[in-house]
């Protein structure tokens, strides 16, 4: 039985209950792919979003924890990580770091989350750890901690890690690679969303779909693009990131590409990108 088709019968009414209003978007950059673009999207989307005034928290669920040094968190000083809440031995305040970004934070992650699927093994509601300590954060912010965006950096896989980070989600942000099976992979990806939605996280969407890595001298790369438009219509953002050798050089210096060169046309993008980001919240918002 896999962790989104185990019975949910632990589930109480007051785990079903409603997220009150004025709590944090909160949104799993997802992508069962790997190389897409994923971490290197929640490292900068989250710094643009706080450079633009946003209070945001990233959630570092990847055990390779790239997010993290990117970030520049050095793997020694993560004494308490996101391992530690999801077994229970720490709340995610007491993981959280703030960073060189002004408005962002980090939970960072270390390589013992790898072990944390055999670790729970079939621990009572083992999916809904991430969601319960998202919600006890909201219960205990500070006022410099009270943030409008929570991103959760997923794994490129399909574990217990991004079941969680699904069903602590309101929507699910997907980098897409402009290259040759990228709809593939997409494909893949809906169908899980879908398998979340109907057994864990029922309020769970798509906020959009990323073109990371475009480069329109490429013709593939415009063939991708118009094939991922055609498929998903007004779910992929008009923002697409290019392919720049800045984006690339700025986590070996554990910082986001927007610190480390701000006139990069990788850091203009990320910048319309959060902006697209806000303007989409906004129209949800004004229609539900």
């Amino acid at each position: 039985m896999s962790v989104i088709d185990e019975p949910q019968q632990e589930q109480t009414a007051q785990e079903q209950a409603v997220v009150p209003q004025g709590h944090p978007r909160i949104l799993a950059l997802a992508n069962q792919k790997g190389g897409v673009g994923k971490t290197t999207t929640a490292i900068n989307l989250g710094t643009a979003l706080a450079a633009i005034g946003e209070r945001v928290l990233i959630v570092d669920l990847d055990p390779q924890g790239n997010a993290s040094t990117g970030l520049g968190i050095d793997r020694r000083s993560r004494s308490c990580s996101t391992y530690d809440v999801l077994i229970g031995e720490a709340a995610l305040r007491e993981a959280v770091v703030s960073t060189a970004v002004p408005r962002l934070h980090i939970a960072p992650s270390t390589m013992d989350l790898s072990g944390l699927e055999l670790e729970l093994g079939t621990t009572p509601g083992r999916a809904f750890k991430l969601r319960d300590a998202i919600g006890a954060l909201n219960n205990n912010v500070s006022p410099d901690a009270d943030y409008t965006y929570v991103l959760i950096d997923c794994p490129p896989s399909l574990n217990l890690l991004t079941v969680n980070a699904m069903a602590a989600s309101d929507a699910i942000l997907v980098p897409l690679q402009c290259e040759f099976f990228a709809l593939e992979g997409l494909s893949q990806l809906l169908q899980t969303v879908e398998q979340v939605r109907s057994t864990l996280n029922p309020n769970l969407s798509i906020h959009g779909i990323v073109l990371t890595m475009f480069d329109s001298r490429n013709n593939l790369s415009n063939q991708v693009v118009a094939d991922v438009r055609q498929f998903m219509g007004e779910k992929v953002y008009k923002t697409m990131i290019p392919r720049n050798v800045r984006i690339s050089e700025a986590p070996s210096y554990g910082k986001p590409v927007l610190v480390y060169d701000l006139k990069c046309v990788g850091s203009e993008a990320y910048l319309r990108l959060a902006t697209e980001v806000i303007q989409r919240e906004r129209e949800l918002r004004t229609t539900h």
